[in-house]
């Protein structure tokens, strides 16, 4: 349906945007988002799974820098989700330089950033992976994870801007061919290096760099190439403060979900971490196979977004209201499917990563089964604060997007250890989004009420 943005007619699109049945439109926008997610997902859980063989405690160092990747997605995510709506709305009022400006400064500003985490961590990495979660005995496989993926920061944080702006023009399946390169690339490095050149851990976090790095050349070569409605130049690089303050308060709610994203994993790997490096490799494990389908849910949210944003910009309430319901149906029936499979073979699902390890594979079972106790609800609360965000409410989408794993799950990574030992550890994220979604009842009942 929807082609390279430079041949498609803004009349036409408009049309197809406003007048296509939502269910159509929604599911055309929505595969290329998913099937980034998931490909996306999909190789960190293959990287978990290769790193898990090497041994327990080397698993677990996967979780402790996991929240280190969360911070460089934190900052590339932010800025791009920053960027991409003030591109969009910049694009549809024909005012092509000052997206080229906002683009060019939101890369810049991307990959100065991922230099400023390089350095940063490379200084203090040992300080880092303990702060992150990371035990004497999980250090030597943490640490030197870590350093690689460091090294790759820049070109990790420019990605994932690249991308957003991709899909701020409407070219979602160039976006899409961008990080699936790389993630496919990456799922057969991992073996090659880990065990065919007998590299170990450092093998696992090469072939994620090299695998990024590959990403961030395909998407940059779209706009070396002239293919992009907007221009990345040096000249085009904002030098008002004002410009990217814009761009930062735009990307908030992105921000701080990927910031406490990064927050909450090591938090999680502290709490797990008193009862052992299984219980580290564990919960990891389950966390990651959960996060499976949570990006599913974020891929079908991101193709629901921009026609909620287009049809509520156009005054066409009903069209909005429409388009929440239908993602929100898909993807609950989405995940009460996944649940219902996960829960019939949570045991052998875990074993699949550590099959050696009965104590692996006794604590990562039970964290499953909490995760699936919740699932069917989390695309409700996810697609609450999406509609929020692509609205322009950026005040009560950003307390939304801080709920699952600032709000609500810090306070219970207090109480809910100290009250259930190890089991409040496997049921703290899932106790975390059972409240997260309480918590968006009300907020979209006061969002149809009053807006729609």
């Amino acid at each position: 349906m929807f082609q390279n943005s430079k041949t498609i007619d803004p009349e036409e699109k408009r049309r197809q945007m406003l007048q296509t049945p939502v269910p159509k439109i929604v599911v055309a926008l929505s595969v290329p988002t998913t099937v980034s997610q998931l490909v996306s997902t999909i190789y960190n859980t293959a990287d978990t799974y290769f790193v898990a063989q090497i041994g327990t405690s080397a698993a677990a160092a996967v979780g402790v820098v996991f929240a280190l990747m969360s911070i460089i997605q934190a900052l590339g995510f932010g800025l791009g989700m920053g960027a991409n709506s003030l591109i969009s709305r910049r694009l549809g009022a024909q005012k092509v330089e000052e997206a080229s400006r906002y683009a060019s400064s939101a890369a810049a500003a991307a990959f100065l950033g991922g230099c400023v985490i390089l350095a940063a961590g490379l200084i203090f990495l040992n300080p880092l992976m303990r702060l992150l979660g990371s035990t004497e005995s999980m250090l030597p496989f943490s640490a030197s994870y870590g350093r690689i993926i460091l090294l790759g920061a820049p070109f990790m944080c420019c990605a994932f801007t690249l991308n957003a702006i991709l899909r701020a023009e409407g070219e979602a399946f160039f976006a899409m061919l961008g990080l699936c390169t790389g993630g496919i690339l990456n799922m057969g490095l991992d073996p090659l290096f880990i065990f065919v050149f007998d590299m170990g851990i450092a093998g696992a976090a090469l072939a994620t760099v090299l695998s990024q790095f590959v990403s961030f050349v395909i998407l940059a070569g779209f706009f070396v190439r002239g293919k992009s409605i907007v221009s990345l130049k040096p000249a085009n690089v904002s030098r008002k403060a004002a410009d990217y303050g814009l761009i930062v308060s735009t990307g908030a709610p992105t921000f701080c979900r990927q910031g406490l994203a990064s927050l909450a994993s090591a938090v999680l790997n502290r709490n797990a971490a008193a009862f052992g490096d299984a219980a580290v490799a564990a919960v990891t494990i389950s966390n990651k196979i959960y996060l499976l389908v949570r990006n599913i849910i974020l891929g079908i949210g991101q193709g629901f977004q921009p026609v909620a944003g287009y049809n509520y910009g156009a005054g066409d309430k009903k069209r909005t209201r429409e388009a929440f319901w239908f993602a929100t149906k898909l993807g609950t029936v989405i995940c009460v499917l996944a649940a219902a499979l996960l829960a019939w073979q949570a045991e052998p699902v875990i074993a699949w990563f550590r099959g050696d390890d009965p104590e692996v594979i006794r604590i990562g079972t039970h964290a499953l089964y909490f995760a699936c106790g919740v699932m069917p609800f989390m695309a409700f609360s996810t697609y609450v604060n999406q509609i929020y965000q692509c609205l322009g409410f950026r005040v009560p989408a950003t307390f939304l997007a801080c709920c699952r794993q600032g709000v609500c799950f810090l306070p219970l990574a207090f109480l809910l250890p100290r009250l259930f030992g190890l089991a409040g550890v496997e049921m703290l994220q899932p106790a975390a989004d059972l409240l997260t979604f309480v918590i968006a009842v009300p907020f979209l009942v006061r969002m149809f009420k009053k807006n729609l």
